[in-house]
């Protein structure tokens, strides 16, 4: 009987502690707690926690597969939260999962509305850019093979950078530095500004349709890979359609999927160890990327 009563006490002090961190933590955190639990972190490192780079005090992490440091091929991944939310701590399932796949990943925090509102996250991130482009040798990398991918707004990033060039070569980016896009559930087509997040973020623009990654679509741009889910009512798969259907209008290399079951949320979730079951997202993207980049490093375009 007193085994059974410590084990009720256990049981209930796991469920407590669990409430109090839905309360408390933001869920991309909670996953990325799970996610570890769960054996995502097995095969990989942190190479680096809080790096500071750009203008404004920004910091990155840095994952990479564990063992001797060698030329891999690297991915920035850009965090999703609305322009609102988000850290890269809280997205440390993301950059394991890449990692353990064999890249080295780099996960950089941006600024965010209210504190700044549009360009200031995409200079952030075009800054995170220049990071990668200066450094990531030094941690394994070869920046000679470098992809983006993001979530939600990080997926607008993804768009942005890849398609419209002031932004990296403000930053100081070479031109070709990307050689590869992924975006998850990311905003592509959405002016005139409806939604409360979107009309926060970019109050004040003076040009709204050349804020939109559609209007700057080109046959230049890198090979993208949009995954979108048709059950998100945050961000419609109409953005990856349509901005699918003028990429290819204008003779850009870019593959659509859609995953009719998923939500917004459970495209992302589905990265990490515990939800990987629910679709094949993170073998989706890692299949891309690594024929982008290596046709990229053959010279071609696939």
């Amino acid at each position: 009987m007193p085994v059974k009563r410590a084990l009720l006490a256990l049981l209930m002090l796991v469920v407590g502690l669990g409430a109090a961190a839905y309360l408390f933590v933001d869920p991309p955190r909670l996953l990325s707690w799970a996610d570890a639990v769960a054996g995502g972190g097995r095969g990989v490192e942190q190479a680096a926690d809080g790096v500071p780079f750009g203008t404004h005090g920004q910091r990155l992490d840095v994952w990479r597969p564990a063992g001797p440091v060698t030329r891999r091929p690297v991915l920035v991944f850009f965090h999703g939260g609305g322009w609102v939310h988000g850290s890269r701590g809280a997205y440390a399932f993301a950059g394991r999962a890449f990692a353990r796949a064999g890249f080295v990943v780099v996960v950089p925090d941006y600024r965010k509305v209210p504190a700044v509102r549009y360009p200031a996250f995409l200079q952030d991130n075009a800054q995170a850019m220049r990071w990668v482009q200066d450094h990531v040798a030094a941690y394994g990398g070869d920046p000679g093979r470098v992809a983006i991918a993001g979530h939600s707004a990080g997926g607008y990033t993804v768009a942005m950078l890849a398609l419209d060039p002031r932004w990296l070569r403000a930053a100081g980016v070479a031109p070709g530095f990307v050689k590869a896009g992924v975006g998850l559930c990311g905003p592509y087509d959405f002016f005139p500004f409806r939604k409360e997040r979107a009309i926060d973020a970019f109050r004040g623009v003076a040009d709204g349709p050349d804020t939109q990654p559609i209007n700057h679509a080109g046959a230049a741009a890198p090979p993208l890979l949009l995954i979108s889910a048709g059950a998100d009512t945050q961000v419609g798969a109409h953005n990856a359609v349509n901005l699918t259907a003028r990429l290819r209008a204008v003779g850009a290399p870019v593959i659509h999927l859609d995953h009719p079951g998923l939500s917004h949320e459970s495209i992302v979730m589905a990265l990490s160890v515990p939800f990987r079951g629910r679709a094949p997202v993170l073998a989706e993207s890692v299949a891309f990327l690594r024929r982008a980049l290596k046709e990229a490093g053959a010279g071609s375009r696939p």
